[in-house]
C-alpha cells in the first residue's frame, strides 16, 4: 500500500492501536507543534502524536471554529468574512500565542504553531508532500478533482505565505526553526508518529548544541 493512502482523517488511528506492544506515553509539562501545509498529514500525525504522549490537541481549526461560535457565525460563514477582513487571521494567531503561553502539556497544530509558540515549544515538527500527493490527499477526503485541488492548494499556500510575510515578517518557507522535518509521502502515518516520538524520547539536554530561538513579538 502506497503510504499517501493513509493519509485520511481518523484512519491512522487505528494503525498505532491495533499494535498489541503499543502504550500511552506520559509526559509533563511538555508543548510540541507540529506544521505543514495543507494535506501534509499533521492533523492526523498531531492526534497521534498527542495520543502517544498523553497530551491535549489542539488545532488551528478548533480554535477557528471556537471563534466564529463566540462571535455567532457558522465555520463557513466566518470562512468567507475572514477572506475580506484580516483581523480574523490575526486573532486566530493570537488566540494561539496565548494557548501556546497559557498551557503545558499540549500539541498545538497549525501552519504557524512554530513560530507562534516560540521559546514556549518544546520541540517543533514540520511535515511536508510533494504538492501531487498532498493534492491527492484532499482530492480524496473532499470528493473533488485531484487536478483541481492540487492547483486550488498551491493558490492557497501562496496567498497565505505572502499574508503572513506581510502581518508578521515571517517566512513560511523558513524551516530552520524546526527540530524535525518529515516528507510524509514517503512513510505512512504510523512510521511518521515513531520518528517524532522516537526524536522526543531521544532527546539528551547534555549534547543540545542550541534549541531554535524564535522571538515573538508579533503584531496581532
Amino acid at each position: 500500500m502506497h503510504p499517501s493512502s493513509n493519509w485520511l482523517s481518523g484512519r491512522s488511528r487505528v494503525l498505532v492501536f491495533q499494535n498489541p506492544f503499543y502504550r500511552p506515553r506520559r509526559s509533563s509539562h511538555m508543548l510540541l507543534t507540529v506544521s505543514g501545509p495543507p494535506g501534509s498529514g499533521k492533523s492526523t500525525t498531531a492526534g497521534l502524536l498527542a495520543d502517544a504522549f498523553d497530551l491535549d490537541h489542539v488545532s488551528g481549526g478548533d480554535i477557528f471554529r471556537e471563534l466564529a461560535d463566540e462571535r455567532g457565525y457558522t465555520p463557513l460563514e466566518f470562512n468567507k468574512l475572514a477572506e475580506e477582513n484580516d483581523q480574523i487571521d490575526r486573532d486566530l494567531d493570537r488566540r494561539l500565542r496565548e494557548i501556546a503561553v497559557a498551557e503545558d502539556d499540549l500539541v498545538l497544530e497549525s501552519r504557524l504553531a512554530g513560530w507562534l509558540a516560540g521559546e514556549q515549544a518544546d520541540f517543533r515538527f514540520w511535515l511536508d508532500a510533494p504538492p501531487a500527493v498532498r493534492g491527492e490527499r484532499i482530492a480524496e477526503r473532499e470528493e473533488k478533482d485531484p487536478v483541481r485541488a492540487t492547483e486550488e492548494t498551491q493558490a492557497r499556500e501562496a496567498s497565505e505565505a505572502q499574508r503572513y510575510e506581510e502581518y508578521y515578517g515571517i517566512d513560511i518557507r523558513d524551516l530552520t526553526i524546526y527540530d524535525l522535518s518529515v516528507n510524509t509521502a514517503r512513510w505512512a502515518p504510523d512510521a511518521v508518529l515513531d520518528m517524532l516520538v522516537t526524536a522526543v524520547e531521544e532527546y539528551d539536554a547534555a549534547g543540545d548544541e542550541g534549541q531554535p530561538i524564535v522571538d515573538v513579538d508579533y503584531d496581532f
